[in-house]
């Protein structure tokens, strides 16, 4: 039995990183200190200081676990990590704190290509981002493929000597397959790129300037006349960026506004002098804590998961661990980062036009809120009529079955909370019972898994006096949807009743298009108003787990697929599988390339090459 009085007791009077969890074993918060020993014990000691949250905190905490690091930075850096990963209630949280689009140069490439990604991994890449405006970054791409077509295609250029494609007839790529432009002239451009998305305009087009001149000196005019276009094309762009600073630093504004329970924290990007972007978050959890501590916790969420640190950073009042911040974000960098409080002039007003839009966001981040309330609520009202339910159905739980012939079977199961997906309470379930293509003998295992489960949990908590945990099988929905129709509902509802559980259950019933077109109920039809919020609400509903449970299918069948394949040749290990798979893309352009094409892989030889030419050969032969 943990016990709270001793561990304080083992503590270490050093830094790292403390967790907190709850009667479930659910981290509830996580937290950073320079002494372990020191912070953890104040939460359990005078708690009449304590805001009204760390105190209903303290009350649910059980146990905890702390790792120690070796200096404060490690810390704060692991805080923001494992509250990213895990997402403690407790902690302020990014409510849209969403995979934002960057644009990547890839100079890894001997050719580099210029795209755009949602993930940041190790490969040497060059990011820029994140953009807030989807559309900013599509803008942008075009942009750079009117000034500068660089190549799109990820064909190898190295052993590829097909005729170029579409792009380099229409002059939308340089065409570096063609032969006609050697390396040195491609990464030219490519630097030109990266001077352009760094904010490094005014350098750029001196650097063209030069060129254009170099070209009219050697009477190449028709080279000269398209620096001569990018020149145009550039000043054009930054005719439209607001200038707000002399200097060319790179800085960030950041200030927030807030409301009872809300903050927007909003940032605007200024590089080389130049505002060239906004982004803002809504922070959730934030009522009674101090407005310098939610900056803070701002601050290092955002800069947590950025892929470019400013060298200034300026904020609106001084913050908790200002200097702590300043060194770890100096190290992410490679250089020194200062975060400074203007107290007057133009960055003063830079920051209080900031702190107005942030305002100006929350007041229409709150109207939004009270649209989809309202929009929820009359989906609901309509739901209750249509099916003549005894309540308005707060949690709605709605299953799907996918496979192919019976294989790789799975099911899926979402859960919408007040008309809107809760993420957290999805479930999926692997078909254990079940062979070959029976939907109704797999919807009956998933059926009876889940709520065999929640009965027993529900009981568990019983015997230790708890008598609510939302987000675990113990929380039982007011319907439950099926994917199907009047044969689906009557499987589901015999497996109910075998286990004393008493939900009204309603099939989701699709058209010859496969689209949705009403709802099975108590043997009956009902068809759907395609103009009503309830067709609406059903119809993203059954959506939903139709496009959870794919994926999930699609998840087990690629993974057993390689499994089964790649794994059976002689010397392909984890770290080759996955060269081979991130070169090819797929097992089929991997079973159709040659022994040249298999050598170019990283990792391999020519024995390992003949060995996958040979193995996807050998039936054929």
């Amino acid at each position: 039995m943990f016990s709270i009085k001793e561990q304080l007791k083992k503590l270490p009077d050093k830094p790292g990183v403390y967790i907190m969890k709850d009667e479930m074993d659910d981290i509830i918060y996580i937290g950073k200190s320079k002494s372990l020993k020191k912070r953890v014990s104040q939460y359990f000691s005078n708690s009449k200081k304590h805001d009204p949250k760390v105190i209903a905190m303290v009350k649910c905490i059980k146990e905890f676990e702390y790792i120690i690091t070796d200096t404060e930075v490690e810390a704060l850096i692991l805080e923001a990590n494992l509250i990213k990963k895990h997402k403690p209630r407790y902690n302020i949280a990014l409510k849209d704190d969403k995979n934002y689009p960057y644009i990547k140069v890839t100079v890894k490439d001997k050719y580099p290509r210029v795209i755009k990604t949602r993930k940041i991994i190790k490969d040497n890449a060059k990011y820029f981002g994140p953009y807030i405006n989807v559309d900013a970054v599509n803008k942008t791409l075009e942009t750079i493929e009117e000034l500068f077509p660089l190549r799109k295609c990820n064909r190898n250029l190295e052993t590829n000597k097909d005729r170029p494609c579409l792009n380099y007839h229409i002059k939308k790529c340089i065409g570096p397959c063609t032969g006609k432009i050697n390396h040195q002239e491609y990464m030219e451009v490519v630097n030109q790129v990266i001077l352009l998305l760094g904010g490094k305009h005014d350098i750029l087009i001196a650097e063209l300037k030069e060129r254009m001149s170099e070209a009219s000196e050697q009477l190449d005019f028709e080279r000269a006349a398209k620096y001569r276009d990018r020149i145009n094309a550039l000043n054009n762009l930054l005719e439209r960026q607001k200038i707000v600073s002399a200097s060319d630093t790179d800085q960030d504004y950041i200030s927030m506004a807030r409301n009872s329970d809300k903050t927007c924290g909003m940032i605007f990007f200024v590089r080389a002098g130049k505002l060239i972007g906004r982004e803002q978050h809504i922070l959730e959890g934030t009522n009674d804590i101090k407005r310098s501590e939610i900056l803070s916790t701002f601050v290092k969420q955002f800069y947590s998961g950025s892929a470019f640190i400013p060298k200034e950073i300026l904020i609106d009042e001084k913050i908790e661990d200002d200097l702590l911040i300043e060194k770890w974000l100096s190290q992410k960098r490679g250089n020194k980062v200062v975060i400074k409080q203007p107290i007057k002039g133009e960055k003063k007003k830079l920051l209080e036009l900031v702190h107005k839009n942030a305002l100006e966001y929350l007041t229409k981040f709150e109207e939004k809120i009270n649209r989809d309330k309202e929009y929820s609520e009359s989906s609901l009202r309509e739901l209750v009529g249509l099916l003549s339910l005894k309540k308005i159905p707060r949690r709605i739980e709605a299953y799907d079955i996918s496979n192919i012939y019976g294989v790789f079977s799975v099911g899926s199961m979402v859960v919408f909370k007040d008309g809107k997906p809760l993420n957290s309470s999805y479930r999926r379930f692997r078909i254990r019972t079940i062979e070959g293509p029976n939907d109704y003998g797999s919807m009956q295992e998933v059926l009876f898994r889940r709520f065999k489960r929640g009965i027993e949990e529900k009981q568990m908590l019983k015997e230790q006096g708890i008598s609510y945990v939302e987000g675990k099988f113990s929380f039982f929905p007011d319907l439950i949807l099926i994917d199907g129709g009047k044969g689906q509902v009557k499987v589901v509802k015999e497996v109910l009743y075998a286990l004393g559980v008493n939900i009204p259950v309603a099939g989701m019933v699709k058209d010859d298009k496969h689209r949705t077109k009403g709802l099975v109920f108590e043997n009956a039809d009902i068809f759907l108003d395609k103009q009503s919020y309830v067709f609406k609400l059903i119809a993203r509903i059954q959506d939903e787990v139709h496009r959870f449970a794919i994926t999930y299918h699609k998840t087990i069948r690629d993974k057993s697929l390689i499994q089964s394949v790649l794994d059976e040749i002689p010397g392909i290990g984890q770290k080759r599988k996955s060269e081979l798979l991130k070169h090819f893309g797929s097992i089929g352009k991997i079973k159709k390339a040659s022994i040249d094409e298999l050598k170019q892989v990283e990792g391999m030889n020519e024995k390992i090459a003949n060995n996958v030419y040979d193995f996807f050969r050998k039936d054929k032969a």
